[in-house]
């Protein structure tokens, strides 16, 4: 807007700039953050017998998007090669399928051990949506927030939550705790698995590799020991200990 008030008044279109002294009100950068140990362990409780369980094992399994979820076809999902193929999502604000932001979004997942058996059980026609509303059709943004608000409801009832007359009158689930938080869980655990900063921001789809390294360089104690200990060859002392056969020194 400044610029267009700046080039209006050199144009002679206005008599003065009514911007030129405005300034921008500081914010608080919004961040998205991994679910805490507590969380995971509910939330994978929770979704073995929830109707959004697959799709919410997906958003932590593999890291997608939700829009890319959407528009994810059973011919997408690749078991002979233990991959999900990763080409297409919902446009933002629309119903409408198309190709990813950028190329990095176009990628190759693969399928993790735990989320293998699910898709299996789950398999449907090649050319049919592996997410689909309660009458086939594919997801808008309305009835995937209810499949969000519905798994979360469920959840906070599991981890605790008060409830009178099937209303939640007093919720433990914290306010904070999006989709998103799945797909960021996703990217930790392949920094705490040891996955190279490069390889993730392949699976993770971004295209510049500081918004990997930003999720990367998040705070974490249990890797600071770890790298620590690769430091100071503690663990490759622990490894040989515990490989040594009891009774043998």
């Amino acid at each position: 807007m400044q610029s267009l008030f700046k080039r209006a008044r050199q144009s002679r279109l206005i008599p003065y700039d009514p911007a030129e002294l405005l300034e921008l009100p500081q914010t608080t950068k919004g961040t998205r953050r991994s679910v805490t140990e507590e969380e995971r362990s509910a939330i994978l409780a929770v979704a073995e017998g929830h109707k959004a369980g697959l799709w919410i094992l997906t958003l932590l399994y593999t890291g997608m998007r939700p829009g890319e979820t959407v528009a994810l076809m059973w011919s997408d999902v690749d078991f002979e090669h233990n991959e999900i193929h990763i080409h297409a999502a919902r446009e933002s604000g629309s119903n409408r399928i198309k190709g990813p932001k950028t190329e990095a979004g176009v990628r190759d997942i693969p399928i993790h051990a735990a989320l293998r058996p699910k898709l299996l059980e789950a398999k449907g026609e090649p050319f049919t949506l592996v997410f689909q509303t309660a009458h086939g059709k594919q997801h808008n943004e309305n009835s995937m927030r209810r499949l969000w608000t519905g798994f979360r409801r469920d959840l906070d009832i599991y981890m605790g939550a008060e409830v009178y007359r099937n209303k939640i009158i007093k919720s433990v689930v914290a306010d904070d705790l999006t989709p998103y938080c799945l797909r960021h869980t996703f990217c930790t655990d392949l920094q705490r698995a040891g996955v190279s900063l490069n390889v993730a921001k392949e699976l993770m789809g971004h295209s510049d590799i500081q918004t990997t390294a930003n999720i990367y360089t998040h705070r974490d104690q249990g890797i600071l020991h770890a790298g620590i200990a690769l430091l100071d060859g503690s663990k490759q002392r622990d490894e040989q200990q515990s490989a040594e056969p009891v009774g043998i020194k």
